[in-house]
């Protein structure tokens, strides 16, 4: 664990959940698959590769920025893009992108956070108010992080994505505490840390990821295994 600020009192401790809390990839890989699934058993489906679905996701997004902040919309917008291209009708595409997008939901949701982590979790929770900000749209109440955060915002029906700080603001007035008064963890810097910076909280980087970010900024922690937050 790296302090790189020195942080005032914490009343609320934010996570991210998608790649913090869990490994995310293999359950996007999982829901990708079903969607696929469901879509080659509409007849006459020609297969489409993942650079047709990336066109579709561009084309969605040009017509409509806001879905940038929504990713249920997004990729059910998408789908729904794809469709037509394919020669559906618009009644069809409606029908088969709800269904397509159902399918990924339900296998999206196909979680189980590690033991440790909820151990961690419930011991913190007793110093502190836990809530979950996501760009994401995993439900947390159908896995077993249910019952754990008092509060889980998630970009386009709660504000708009990180680094926003809309969904900190959002956090900070329901929860009637400063911004200060947060520390915000998560994997991203682009995302979990400007957005917390942003809105003026507390951050906390995980870096155990192999990627490259824009963001220069620095996290006021910095830790490389979430269990190193049980000496908070």
């Amino acid at each position: 664990m790296r302090f790189n600020r020195a942080i005032s009192k914490i009343k609320v401790l934010s996570f991210d959940l998608d790649d913090t809390l869990y490994n995310n990839h293999p359950i996007i890989r999982a829901a990708l698959q079903a969607q696929a699934d469901y879509l080659l058993q509409i007849p006459k489906w020609p297969h489409q590769d993942a650079a047709f679905w990336s066109r579709c996701r561009n084309q969605a997004v040009q017509q409509t920025p806001e879905l940038a902040h929504d990713v249920t919309a997004w990729r059910q917008q998408a789908l729904y893009i794809g469709l037509l291209a394919c020669g559906f009708n618009h009644t069809q595409a409606t029908k088969h992108a709800q269904q397509a997008y159902a399918a990924f939901a339900q296998a999206r949701s196909q979680i189980t956070v590690c033991p440790s982590v909820l151990t961690l979790l419930t011991d913190l929770k007793q110093r502190y108010t836990l809530i979950a900000i996501t760009n994401g749209n995993v439900e947390v109440d159908e896995f077993n992080l249910a019952g754990v955060f008092s509060l889980v915002l998630q970009a386009g029906k709660d504000g708009r994505a990180k680094p926003y700080p809309d969904l900190f603001d959002n956090a900070a007035r329901q929860l009637n505490v400063k911004h200060s008064n947060i520390l915000h963890i998560g994997d991203n810097l682009d995302t979990d840390v400007q957005g917390a910076n942003n809105a003026k909280c507390h951050s906390v980087w995980l870096n155990n990821q192999d990627c490259q970010y824009q963001y220069q900024g620095l996290a006021d922690i910095e830790i490389s295994n979430i269990k190193q937050l049980n000496i908070l």
